[in-house]
């Protein structure tokens, strides 16, 4: 903007942007004037001059010198004013339909008059506002504003995941000893449970060789029952097969109870065992640093998982237990072998 235009800058402004922020619609005032002297005729030609004015940037204001400024600003009052004029027409006026006529035959010559003056200044305006040198620029200020955006936000997106590995890490570790520990679950109630059925032989057991004394004890003194007194040697023979046939049977019963009795008892410490070695070998494994240790303590933990142990409630070999022992000794001398393999081994 030149220097001491400040004044007539605004003036301008103001006045085109009345113009173009002016509604034609309010020209007709049909409920007002009637059907007879309303201005439904002036709402094209007022349009026109709306349309021109706006086709005048405000932005473009700034480059014009004053003789421009002061065209444009006294065409848009000259224009504003007329419509000005049709909102304030009354009927009262002499002959107002003559009036009327003549102010929108004012319209209908004010655009001719109007462009003439102002499409240099319209031509202007719309080469200005596509000054394809400045949306150069601003593309490339736009271009590098988004550059650094998407370098910030790619920053942060890279902190977050690591952050986010971090909490998946934590989340798999944690899941991991979840797993464990529910698979730890399942021993322990089998445990339990075996624990409840030895205990329940336990005291069947007890009953039974109560009963298998008793009985002994009462067979002393049977055959002195008068009604069942032998008083042949056929009845003594039946007496004795008698006593010898329950004594069978309770004997029979004691040892089956004391067999459940140690079977269940087996079973609860075995898994007992086998929870203790879940519960445990992950902390064995991590902390020992030598892959050949950690496939040792893998094996060990597997074993007491999964194959028979010895408890002493029952008898069994032994022969998984050198199985294994044979194991733990191959995977421990792996990393001995590789070591002299490689040594040997050619450079």
């Amino acid at each position: 903007m030149p220097v001491g235009t400040e004044n007539l800058y605004d003036e301008a402004y103001k006045a085109l942007t009345r113009v173009q922020k002016f509604d034609t619609e309010e020209l007709p005032r049909v409920s007002q004037l009637g059907d007879h002297l309303n201005f439904e005729g002036a709402v094209e030609p007022a349009q026109l001059l709306v349309d021109l004015h706006k086709r005048l940037s405000l932005t473009a204001l700034e480059d014009f010198p004053d003789q421009v400024l002061t065209v444009i600003r006294d065409n848009a009052n000259s224009h504003f004013n007329l419509f000005k004029t049709i909102l304030d027409f009354a009927v009262t006026q002499g002959n107002p339909s003559q009036a009327r006529d003549a102010l929108v035959a004012q319209l209908v010559t004010a655009y001719p008059a109007a462009f003439t003056a102002l499409h240099p200044y319209i031509a202007y305006s719309l080469h200005r506002a596509a000054d394809f040198q400045r949306l150069d620029s601003d593309a490339r200020a736009t271009l590098q504003s988004i550059t650094d955006k998407t370098e910030l936000f790619s920053g942060q997106m890279e902190k977050h995941e690591v952050d986010a590995q971090r909490v998946l890490t934590e989340i798999r570790s944690v899941a991991a000893e979840e797993g464990v520990t529910q698979q730890a679950a399942h021993f322990r109630a089998e445990s339990e449970m075996h624990d409840t059925k030895a205990d329940e032989w336990m005291d069947r057991t007890i009953k039974f060789a109560w009963a298998l004394g008793g009985f002994a004890v009462i067979s002393l003194f049977i055959h002195k029952i008068p009604l069942i007194a032998p008083e042949t040697t056929y009845d003594t023979i039946q007496l004795a097969l008698s006593k010898i046939l329950i004594f069978a049977v309770i004997s029979y019963m004691l040892f089956l109870s004391a067999k459940n009795f140690l079977s269940h008892k087996h079973n609860s410490i075995v898994n007992k065992h086998r929870q203790n070695a879940l519960m445990t070998h992950k902390a064995l494994v991590e902390a020992s640093g030598d892959s050949g240790i950690r496939d040792a303590v893998m094996v060990q933990a597997a074993s007491c998982i999964f194959s028979p142990q010895a408890t002493g409630y029952i008898s069994g070999d032994s022969s998984g237990d050198a199985t294994n022992s044979r194991s733990v000794v191959e995977i421990m001398t792996k990393p001995l072998e590789k070591v002299f393999s490689e040594a040997s081994s050619p450079s």
